[in-house]
């Protein structure tokens, strides 16, 4: 494998379709689409600050690298990439490709960030932006800190361990989503999904887990969550206290209490819901 080292890459297309390169400590500056149609390249410790800089690529390993914020746009189309440790301040990184992993990487702007990809794993990432994973499948993702709404929306078959999700309208519109030993916090949670799990999570939110699908809930805390579970079908076992149910659809909720039950007989089948709650509290 050739190796570049310590060298500054202007121009539209500076390594069109380059093979086989080690480029370490290297910068590209201004110019679009420097390593387009590349395959089998790694970086290590360089800067990318301009626009589309990986589209169309396949096998690169990016390590200990900057995408500035002029870098937008910087993974398209793009097959079986990494990135470890690296630093991604460019919007909309990320968007139609495949076979992504990411360990130590943040994004502090990462609005419109991974549309439409699949077989992502994910490690140790922070991400600020909306719409972060629309339409996404398949996605391992471990100890992940997310500051932006409408996160994951249309996404399928994702697990989420460990992690800390400020969203509003997180999980819309997905199928296949669970979401393990994490904390859950924005309004409308949730809605017009099918199988969504939740286990061992906190979970605060206005109107959430509404218009659900098959939710379950294991062991989850419900705090200053009000109006929950209109119109799912739910199986939920709640440690401790809910402030309000608003029209479940059917299932089972269980919860040391329940602050104030609303069943509309005219909207709902009140038989269809088993309500059990542990506390005896007037």
């Amino acid at each position: 494998m050739k190796e570049l080292k310590r060298q500054t890459f202007t121009g539209e297309r500076a390594l069109f379709a380059a093979r086989d390169l080690k480029i370490v400590d290297c910068t590209f500056e201004d110019g679009e689409s420097p390593l387009k149609e590349s395959a089998n390249i790694e970086l290590v410790g360089s800067m990318f600050k301009w626009k589309y800089p990986l589209w169309y690529c396949r096998d690169v390993k990016v390590d200990d690298c900057t995408l500035f914020d002029t870098a937008r746009a910087g993974v398209w189309y793009t097959d079986n990439i990494s990135f470890r440790n690296c630093l991604i301040t460019a919007p909309k990184t990320f968007r139609r490709a495949e076979h992504i992993s990411l360990e130590n990487v943040t994004l502090p702007h990462a609005s419109e960030t991974m549309w439409t990809c699949k077989t992502v794993v994910m490690k140790n990432v922070s991400a600020v932006g909306d719409y972060f994973a629309m339409n996404c499948e398949d996605m391992e993702i471990d100890n992940f800190v997310l500051d932006g709404n409408y996160g994951f929306d249309g996404a399928k078959n994702v697990t989420i361990r460990n992690s800390k999700l400020l969203t509003k309208d997180a999980f819309w519109n997905c199928e296949n989503v669970t979401v393990y030993d994490s904390f859950i916090s924005g309004e409308y949670l949730g809605w017009n999904a099918k199988n969504l799990t939740l286990v061992n999570c906190t979970i605060e939110s206005l109107q959430g887990m509404c218009y659900i699908d098959n939710l379950i809930l294991k062991n989850c805390k419900l705090i200053n969550t009000t109006l929950a579970f209109e119109y799912s079908t739910v199986d939920a076992d709640i440690d401790g206290d809910v402030d309000s149910v608003l029209n479940p659809s059917g299932g089972k909720i269980t919860a040391d209490h329940i602050g104030k039950l609303i069943v509309e007989k005219d909207r709902v089948d009140p038989k269809k819901t088993v309500i059990v709650c542990r506390s005896q509290k007037a």
